[in-house]
């Protein structure tokens, strides 16, 4: 039987966004960045002093990760750009769908390494039309995979071997053997399947001991699992049903930060989880790995 953790999760934000997503500690300002995919907005918050900050944009924001030059790497709904925060320019880089209209970017993450992945998706939700993409540290774009229908959680295992990997609607998270000199995938294989009743796996993060953390949209939930025998271990309850993703955080590594949606909730259900749409915290007994940040 999973173990139920505690201490339950705390609101640190309730800013009741319509799709909360990508969260990401930022160890150099002591802030917690996050997206809300539909309000186009990029949000911080500094945890210690709660103060609270965002970014109108005019596209949707798939996923934003930190650069190691400083400003942000953004996967737009139009491709990836740089964005500087201090005065909200974007800089276009390079957009490797112009002609999928019916795409837009979703998760995104930096290996260590330095490349940012970030993928695809059918806004339907229906085809498999989407892709993963790598942006290499000199700005040029791969694809890394193809066939997929919502790109979604990434993540690395402590060693940098392995990458963890989720389309959504599949129900499972795939691993590959990954070469970190290349940023290369290959032998992909099922690690986990998300049980019926258990939503679909949103967002990932990886722990120290090398296990994934995920986020059960329609699932109240963050479960635990161990990639190397598929048993869930854990899970952590949330007042939330769309569950979108994790990160951890805090100076110490050891708080687990969990964002939400309140998209396609009706009046019944958001007087239910009112909370829908906010950031949570708790501390999971177990320490994160340090963030990756874009080198180019």
């Amino acid at each position: 039987m999973a173990q139920r953790y505690e201490p339950s999760v705390e609101l640190v934000w309730d800013g009741k966004a319509t799709l909360g997503e990508g969260p990401v500690w930022d160890a150099r300002s002591g802030m917690l960045l996050w997206v809300d995919i539909y309000g186009k907005r990029v949000h911080w918050l500094e945890i210690v002093s709660g103060a609270h900050r965002s970014l109108q944009l005019d596209q949707m924001i798939g996923a934003a990760v930190l650069r190691q030059s400083g400003g942000l790497m953004l996967a737009l709904e139009h491709g990836f750009h740089a964005l500087d925060p201090e005065t909200g320019a974007l800089e276009p880089w390079h957009d490797p769908e112009p002609k999928q209209p019916g795409n837009r970017f979703n998760d995104g993450k930096c290996d260590p390494a330095g490349r940012f992945f970030a993928g695809t998706m059918d806004r339907k939700e229906e085809t498999p039309k989407g892709a993963l993409y790598c942006l290499e540290k000199d700005g040029t774009v791969r694809k890394a995979l193809e066939g997929v229908t919502v790109s979604n959680g990434l993540g690395w295992s402590p060693d940098g071997l392995t990458m963890y990997y989720i389309d959504s609607p599949t129900k499972r998270v795939f691993a590959f053997d990954y070469d970190p000199s290349s940023g290369e995938l290959s032998n992909r294989r099922t690690v986990v399947i998300i049980p019926e009743g258990g939503g679909f796996p949103d967002g990932m993060a990886v722990d120290e001991e090398g296990l994934l953390w995920v986020a059960q949209w329609d699932g109240w939930q963050v479960s635990r699992w161990d990639p190397l025998t598929g048993e869930q271990v854990g899970s952590i309850p949330v007042p939330a049903a769309r569950v979108t993703s994790v990160a951890f955080g805090g100076p110490d590594l050891d708080e687990l930060y969990i964002t939400t949606a309140r998209i396609g909730l009706g009046e019944e259900d958001l007087s239910k989880q009112p909370q829908a749409g906010g950031v949570f915290r708790c501390k999971p007994g177990v320490k994160g790995l340090p963030v990756g940040f874009y080198g180019g």
